[in-house]
């Protein structure tokens, strides 16, 4: 089931929206702010509908943000129907735009649309322009490929795939040494570790991809 959030402080039409949605079988979540936007990215939702004027920000900061973090799609929502802010809007990576008020069936459309056009893409995990694609065994940064090892790319794919929370080093050698675990040093995993941070961090004194957690393991992204 896809999900859709959706960051609308009017809370009669975020409940309208949500009811709507719902009945379209989709899963929603609701928030009236950007602050309470901003803690809904990192759930990774298949669409973000968001209102440009929050009562304590832009909406186009939100979609700012969604698209450091991740590659979702997002439909913005405004009363103006200014040329510049829907050119903002775009330049920020929007995927659609509707201007209040709007009949609830032609809303449904656009985000079938998105949902639609989106599915199409390339599947493989993005954050801060590091794509992995599982199919090929590849990784890319800023769409130039890096080339990487069998036990550099499985650790990264390891690592990606629990983004948010630690890895611990017992993971890692069960997961990427498998049933060579229990004969590998832990200097190796560090060893496997510092080489991939310096093929994919911009600048491995100061990583945005791969960050250790003292004295339990490593997480990748926030």
């Amino acid at each position: 089931m896809k999900t859709i959030a959706i960051i609308e402080d009017d809370k009669l039409l975020n409940e309208a929206l949500s009811r709507m949605l719902t009945k379209a079988g989709y899963e929603t979540l609701g928030a009236h702010t950007l602050r309470e936007g901003q803690s809904l990215i990192s759930r990774l939702p298949d669409l973000m509908i968001i209102d440009i004027n929050l009562p304590d920000g832009e909406g186009t900061e939100l979609c700012r943000q969604a698209r450091e973090y991740s590659t979702i799609p997002v439909l913005f929502l405004t009363a103006r129907d200014e040329e510049q802010d829907m050119i903002e809007a775009f330049d920020l990576g929007a995927d659609d735009y509707l201007v209040k008020p709007f009949p609830m069936p032609v809303l449904l459309k656009h985000v079938e649309a998105i949902l639609r056009r989106t599915a199409g893409e390339e599947e493989g995990s993005l954050y801060r322009g590091l794509k992995i694609r599982p199919d090929r065994k590849q990784v890319l940064r800023d769409g130039e490929e890096i080339r990487l090892s069998a036990r550099e790319y499985a650790l990264l794919e390891l690592l990606a795939r629990n983004r948010g929370k630690v890895v611990t080093k017992t993971m890692i050698l069960e997961q990427v040494w498998d049933a060579d675990g229990s004969f590998v040093e832990e200097n190796t995993v560090n060893v496997t570790l510092n080489r991939l941070k310096k093929k994919i961090e911009p600048d491995p004194a100061n990583p945005v991809y791969i960050r250790n957690v003292f004295g339990l393991g490593y997480t990748f992204g926030e």
